[in-house]
């Protein structure tokens, strides 16, 4: 099937966009690889680095580590998320043993070369935690190439799963582009109560009719054990996207924790790592994620209605490897893709059912089908993205397949099936849910924004309303529980939300009180420069419009009253406002001043404020850097 001309068009945008910028990375990571191949990476310190690279080193790994010649066995350096508090990096606790037994086993070494942090959105959602949770994927990059700038390490094994982490992993070990890099997931919890369910019992419970006793004991019958949640927000979105741009081991996303299979997968990720640092031609990290997986990466989030997080973080991670991916690309993209799948929040089933059903395998044969995904890319599997059709199995007899040892069966994999198990859940090309992606970009005189259309009805993709400003999410909750937003149609303005001027939390707390106001049949819509979570769904919302208020972006300038329109279907952000009008109104409302901004840390981070970039760029503080150039920011 040969490409689909709107993905071809698309990745040789992206490839002549990105030239000058992705040349330059290339010819750094080159640099470092050509290097690479000369010796292990540990052969270039001096002796007293190195003695102290391998101070508290078991006796043999010690002694293999002043192995310096042709024949020095590679050393794998394992990053690691592990906190126990997160239920989905809970798993990672035991996963450093049986790692660098898988790695021995396959003949190189492996130390753990650091941790990162890794907070959990569930936990401070509506907080002001939530206000330090997307610099923490900026500060877990430079936590990662931290753990990766001891010159120890010929390969890496990345331990990461939920919001942040994965994005935070995948821009640390670009830097590191020339080392093979395989990410190693944990598995989403098994299902419980419901997410559908779950979510009735929060809106009821915001309009009073549930108690706290009955809302706590159904959060806890949702998330009930280690494991990622099951919901398709940001987390999982993560997990399905690490997977197609060949990065995962195929299958390996939503395989449950505590599985014979799930521990075989991550012996096998080991074990993998540790051939391909072997291997002369291995594949690094930085050639593998070029234009072509990029684009890869950008339809399967399209296809699944996964995170509108990933307009930020596909854009930051792209950016990491010299590639200038831009909002309207996902726009023309989105317009090609089908909807193919429906997870909560864009359906009922959750990601197990999802996996079930055929999941990413399935995924990747139908849209390889219609030509919408380019088969010819790099994986750590080898070429061909074909080789991600299949499912992982445990072999047959211990001894056999990829990461088995004596006493325990390794992976094998096997022809995913060639029909979805449930139509309900997950459809082929040919009959998809709707013609085009989950995500769409909106234009219009008060900025540029993103809206997940996937989850929202049509009856509710095009509102026009008045205006009702908030300069802080407490405010509208305060007017929702006062009574004064009942019987009005309206567009909450949410602003002052996005990355200079508070770190752009997620206003998922919003959700329940404006999803009660649409079920009384109320029209009702947020625009925002802030974020919404990856769970949020029914309520149409524009969010991270920039330019963001706090820089002087006309929604510092709209005031209560304004008409408003909200139009996913024609992909436009209007105000009845004569623009000149407009333009010529003062500011009103600001941002928290430095002096504000403090408490749960938030002052540590004014520098991030200070210099982050804009939502459109990824709301990073990586500049975007061309060869011998200064940084472009833009």
């Amino acid at each position: 099937m040969s490409t689909h001309p709107v993905i071809q068009a698309v990745t040789d945008r992206l490839v002549e966009r990105s030239a000058p910028t992705r040349a330059a990375y290339l010819a750094r990571i080159r640099t470092a690889r050509e290097q690479a191949l000369t010796g292990p990476a540990r052969a270039g310190l001096a002796c007293g680095n190195l003695a102290h690279g391998f101070a508290a080193a078991e006796p043999e790994v010690k002694r293999e580590l002043q192995v310096l010649g042709r024949q020095a066995k590679p050393n794998v350096a394992i990053v690691t998320s592990y906190n126990d508090m997160l239920s989905a990096h809970q798993p990672y606790g035991a996963y450093p043993p049986l790692l660098k037994q898988a790695v021995v086993r396959a003949g190189g070494l492996a130390q753990v070369a650091g941790g990162v942090p890794a907070m959990c959105d569930g936990i401070t959602q509506g907080r002001d935690g939530m206000q330090l949770s997307l610099f923490s994927r900026d500060v877990i990059a430079m936590s990662a190439a931290v753990a990766l700038s001891h010159d120890m390490f010929d390969g890496v094994l990345m331990l990461g799963v939920c919001d942040k982490i994965v994005p935070g992993l995948m821009i640390g070990a670009l830097s590191f582009g020339h080392l093979p890099t395989v990410f190693v997931p944990a598995g989403p919890m098994r299902s419980g109560l419901p997410n559908g369910e779950k979510a009735r019992v929060r809106q009821r419970y915001a309009e009073g009719r549930a108690d706290r006793e009955e809302l706590l004991a159904a959060e806890a019958a949702s998330y009930h054990s280690a494991g990622t949640c099951t919901f398709y927000g940001t987390a999982n979105s993560n997990q399905l996207v690490m997977e197609v741009l060949g990065l995962h081991l195929p299958g390996a996303s939503f395989t449950n924790p505590d599985t014979d299979l799930r521990d075989a997968l991550s012996r096998a990720a080991a074990a993998r790592v540790t051939e391909l640092a072997l291997a002369q031609e291995a594949v690094p990290i930085g050639e593998l994620v070029d234009e072509r997986a990029v684009v890869n990466a950008c339809v399967a989030l399209l296809a699944s209605g996964g995170s509108t997080n990933h307009t930020l973080h596909l854009v930051a991670i792209a950016r990491a490897a010299g590639i200038a991916l831009t909002w309207a690309d996902f726009a023309d993209l989105s317009a090609a893709v089908p909807l193919l799948a429906r997870i909560y929040p864009n359906g009922e089933a959750d990601v197990n059912h999802f996996h079930a059903a055929g999941g990413v395998g399935f995924l990747v044969r139908t849209l390889l089908s219609a030509g919408l995904l380019h088969e010819d890319v790099l994986t750590v599997m080898g070429r061909g993205l074909s080789r991600y059709m299949t499912e992982p199995r445990l072999a047959s007899e211990p001894g056999a397949g990829l990461g088995a040892t004596a006493t325990q069966p390794g992976v094998v994999w096997v022809d995913g099936p060639a029909m979805s198990g449930d139509l309900e859940v997950l459809r082929p090309v040919e009959a998809p849910f709707s013609p085009d992606g989950g995500l769409r970009v909106l234009h219009g005189p008060l900025g540029t924004a993103v809206i997940k259309t996937s989850a929202v009805k049509p009856q509710h993709q095009v509102v026009t309303a008045p205006a009702l400003v908030f300069d802080d999410q407490a405010d509208l909750l305060a007017a929702f529980a006062d009574g004064a937003l009942d019987g009005r149609d309206f567009v909450a303005v949410v602003r002052y939300q996005g990355p200079a001027a508070n770190g752009m939390p997620e206003l998922h707390k919003l959700t329940p009180a404006l999803g009660a106001l649409q079920d009384r049949g109320q029209r009702v819509a947020i625009v925002t420069d802030g974020r919404m979570s990856g769970a949020s769904g029914k309520v149409p919302a524009a969010i991270h419009v920039t330019p963001e208020a706090a820089l002087g972006g006309p929604l510092a300038r709209v005031r209560s009253g304004d008409v408003v329109t909200v139009d996913a279907v024609a992909g436009t952000l209007s105000i009845a406002v004569d623009p000149a009008e407009l333009d010529r109104r003062p500011s009103t409302g600001r941002a928290p001043l430095g002096g504000e901004w403090t408490g749960t840390g938030r002052e540590l981070f004014a520098a991030f404020r200070a210099s982050v970039g804009s939502a459109d760029t990824g709301a990073s503080v990586f500049p975007l850097i061309a060869a011998q150039e200064a940084p472009v920011v833009a």
